[in-house]
């Protein structure tokens, strides 16, 4: 982005406001919180140990799956088996998401890498030339709803040793709790559009200077079959540790905190200022609405909400937080199979939603995507659960 758009995209406010004097408040407030349970010095240390726990423990594991797996993502689409599930695919999204057959490539891109890989599809005019514009903005839902996914599937399943079981069954109940979310968030989001844009207008092409990929074609690499296989997977190696480091500031920030607001104080019940030690908040408050949780998700424990609540902000940091849940056995398969959904599903979508939306210029419907998708993410939970119910009945 250059001076002149980043000064275009700049808002403004009075040096002094509302905000300037409530919003210390609210700081000293939240942290008075903890450190009025913990004592100041233990809340700190605690705060810090944590963050570098997950650093070492979490953020370098998370990083290794993301390099495995962009090498893989970048594999398959060198050699075209992206293209060939990108041609399965199509036929289905017409009738099941009510989008042009090409929004297709945006799950498996998406899927394979993250939310906003869809935005690069987007730019492109011979990709937008499909959509009718009450269309296009309902991307953002369906990329998000898929965003990660093969990262939070493989993860998931990589947890079954820690588990004592296999995971495969529950992971597949969360992908397909996911995939009817994505469905559920995406007819949601048409809803929205078509009374903002009605339903006959196309899409403007955009960036037509540039160079547009034949019809029926796929770029490759230079050279032989072997420099392909070494170049796509190096290359996507690489795109999996921007991945692993993209998830630093989310794992470290937002699971740490909701770590303490999980976790209780060490086991002799004193605080010491050690790591994963916290004020216990949350699972008081999911105990309160228990009767509400319960029903929906089949929560073995009360600390098994923050996983979905961390998934809000980022998918990274909530697949941090299962693991430790494990350590601590907190959670059970069923609760998996509601993770896996909800993980990918909502893939930190409140971070990423209000970017994506303002990128397809579509800013009026920010807070219309937002609710979409809250509601898709809830039911895909939901659904991932009862079909695990069901299949554990019939077994």
């Amino acid at each position: 982005m250059n001076t002149q758009e980043k000064d275009n995209t700049e808002s403004y406010k009075k040096e002094l406001c509302l905000e300037t004097y409530l919003f210390p408040v609210i700081f000293v407030c939240f942290f008075w919180m903890f450190a009025s349970r913990m004592g100041l010095a233990n809340m700190l240390n605690t705060m810090m140990n944590t963050a570098y726990r997950l650093m070492i423990d979490t953020v370098l594991y998370i990083t290794a799956v993301c390099v495995i797996m962009g090498a893989l993502s970048s594999l398959l689409a060198e050699f075209g088996f992206v293209s060939l599930v990108n041609h399965l695919l199509q036929p289905l999204m017409k009738p099941v998401y009510g989008l042009p057959g090409v929004a297709a490539l945006g799950v498996v891109t998406t899927f394979l890498s993250d939310n906003p890989a869809i935005l690069t599809l987007s730019e492109d005019k011979g990709f937008r030339k499909y959509f009718k514009k009450y269309q296009f903005p309902a991307l953002t839902n369906i990329g998000t709803s898929f965003g990660m996914g093969l990262i939070v599937c493989t993860y998931m399943y990589s947890l079954s040793p820690k588990m004592g079981q296999s995971l495969s069954m529950p992971v597949f109940c969360g992908l397909a709790g996911a995939i009817i979310g994505s469905i559920i968030s995406t007819r949601l989001m048409l809803v929205f559009t078509k009374k903002f844009f009605g339903k006959e207008d196309g899409m403007s092409s955009a960036n037509d200077g540039e160079r547009q990929i034949p019809e029926n074609m796929r770029p490759i690499r230079t050279g032989g079959i072997g420099s392909r296989i070494m170049t796509s997977v190096l290359e996507g190696g690489h795109s999996g540790v921007k991945m692993g480091i993209s998830i630093v500031p989310g794992v470290l920030i937002i699971c740490t905190l909701v770590l303490m607001l999980i976790n209780g104080p060490s086991e002799t019940g004193q605080y010491t200022g050690s790591a994963y030690e916290g004020i216990r908040l949350l699972p008081i408050l999911a105990e309160k609405i228990s009767f509400i949780l319960n029903p929906m998700f089949g929560f073995s424990s009360p600390e098994a909400i923050g996983v979905p609540v961390t998934a809000l902000g980022a998918a990274g940091a909530a697949l941090s937080l299962t693991s430790s849940l494990i350590t601590k056995g907190l959670v059970d398969a069923s609760d998996i199979a509601v993770f896996t959904a909800m993980c990918m599903c909502w893939s930190g979508y409140l971070s990423t939603h209000a970017s994506m939306m303002d990128s397809l210029d579509c800013k009026p419907l920010i807070g219309k995507a937002i609710l979409s998708h809250t509601i898709g993410g809830l039911c895909a939970g939901i659904t991932a659960h009862w079909i695990y119910v069901v299949f554990f009945l019939m077994h």
